[in-house]
């Protein structure tokens, strides 16, 4: 035991790197489900009937509960209370329910039985496969966001005092690689099943199982863990070691201008990121002439720049600082983007040209979260950081649930024409980037740290 004692399992270096590949695996095949469909717009619209307006409908279902139903801010009590084990299962669990749903609900068998009959009967506007593949998508929308802050806690606790922030940026890098296999995978696999829709879905949906393996494996790992935590006296035998989460926490945080300002610039960048995502296929499509396996190529580079350079500029964080001004690079490179989506790329349709602007954006993507997530501990005391992050996260999807109905709106109005819909994420950049200059009027007031590099000599 006094063997164990001296050197707990992450000690070593190679077990808590294993663990966190199995983790980030879990993410990983997590974000290539999110936008499985997006390249498959067209595809929808000839085969199921959805028009902009449904696909928008189903974009958003995704935040609905976590929105309307505050299911992110139970998540957070969950996470607290069970510990990192349990919720991480129940998030994985979650995302293959919800998969599974809203593969029978695009399903071509579906679309003959009762139920789709009975689907199509009310609020006509959304077919009946629209609505199923919605639900699931709430379902999986809420293992996802739960699984994102469980995974955080995780990588904290297994890289305590070692290699935190380089591990939770090779995370997020791994995460958004999911992003980049199934621009390309979603449509290969369409079409080597006769332009299935339910081909690439289902081989998402069986990636998951795979990510619930993994975390499971994980899980092992960290009851391990926990074990030797206890025979040295680190951790109690009925605890988790962290703060318990008290709803009356939440009103510190409320009370917060500075936490407002943080989260109002996180909701308006992100509002203008992931829903993008999820019409940046049919975008570029339109734009450009081009078919979808094409233009789902194209935007794959998005996330390229952003995988790669995300865990440098944690390093550069961590040695330098400059954080607040990082945040407003950010916002005024993603506003410079939207509008040359909007104005720019329609005169000059070049395929060159779009691949270029889509890898600035993604140097945009870079900069912004690197930036945004250190800050959130330098103006929140330590005893409600856990709490605030799940209302940020709150307050993100409720960005993430409207705007892409917004969005579909829009382009039903328009008739698919896209310019409208640039400015509009153009606007979210602008505004984000008032905040983060309000945000570092405030640093420099009160002496947040946000400027201040992480690690002090």
């Amino acid at each position: 035991m006094t063997e164990i004692i001296a050197k707990k399992l992450n000690d070593s270096a190679w077990v808590r790197w294993t663990a966190l590949v199995l983790i980030a695996l879990m993410m990983f095949f997590g974000y290539m489900f999110v936008d499985v469909m997006s390249p498959l717009k067209s595809l929808l619209e000839s085969s199921r009937g959805w028009d902009s307006g449904a696909f928008g409908t189903y974009a958003a279902s995704e935040y609905f509960l976590n929105v309307f139903c505050f299911f992110l801010i139970f998540a957070g009590i969950i996470l607290d209370k069970m510990g990192i084990r349990f919720t991480g299962v129940l998030s994985a669990s979650m995302m293959v329910t919800g998969a599974l749903i809203k593969y029978i609900g695009i399903s071509d068998w579906f679309q003959a039985t009762a139920l789709c009959e009975w689907l199509n009967s009310w609020w006509v506007e959304l077919p009946g496969s629209a609505k199923m593949a919605s639900l699931g998508f709430m379902i999986f929308g809420c293992g996802c966001e739960m699984a994102g802050t469980t995974v955080s806690k995780a990588i904290a606790k297994w890289f305590k005092g070692k290699e935190m922030a380089l591990a939770m940026g090779l995370e997020m890098a791994i995460a958004r690689l999911g992003v980049f296999a199934v621009m390309w995978l979603a449509p290969l696999v369409s079409k080597q099943f006769d332009n299935s829709i339910v081909a690439p879905v289902a081989f998402c949906t069986v990636l998951l199982i795979i990510g619930l393996i993994c975390y499971s494996v994980f899980a092992v790992m960290d009851k391990t863990l926990d074990r030797q935590l206890v025979a040295a006296g680190e951790l109690s035998e009925d605890k988790s070691g962290d703060e318990e989460f008290q709803l009356s926490d939440l009103g510190k945080i409320f009370t917060s201008k500075v936490f407002w300002l943080v989260a109002l610039l996180c909701v308006l960048y992100y509002s203008a990121i992931f829903p993008f995502q999820r019409y940046a296929t049919n975008f570029l499509e339109v734009t450009l002439g081009t078919d979808a396996e094409t233009a789902a190529r194209l935007f794959s580079c998005f996330p390229i720049l952003a995988m790669l350079l995300t865990p440098f500029l944690g390093g550069m964080l961590d040695h330098i600082g400059k954080g607040a001004t990082m945040l407003l690079v950010g916002a005024l490179i993603m506003t410079a983007c939207h509008l040359s989506f909007a104005f720019l790329l329609p005169v000059f349709p070049y395929k060159w040209l779009a691949v270029t602007i889509i890898v600035i954006l993604g140097v945009s993507f870079s900069l912004v979260p690197a930036a945004l997530w250190p800050s959130v501990p330098k103006i929140i005391d330590e005893k409600v950081l856990g709490s605030a992050y799940c209302v940020i996260f709150w307050i993100q999807n409720i960005g993430l649930c409207l705007v892409p109905l917004l969005i579909g709106k829009i382009l039903v109005f328009t008739e698919g024409a896209y310019t409208l819909p640039m400015v509009v994420f153009a606007s979210f950049g602008v505004l984000a980037f008032l905040f983060g200059l309000w945000l570092k009027i405030e640093d420099a007031r009160n002496h947040y740290g946000l400027e201040e590099p992480n690690i002090k000599d």
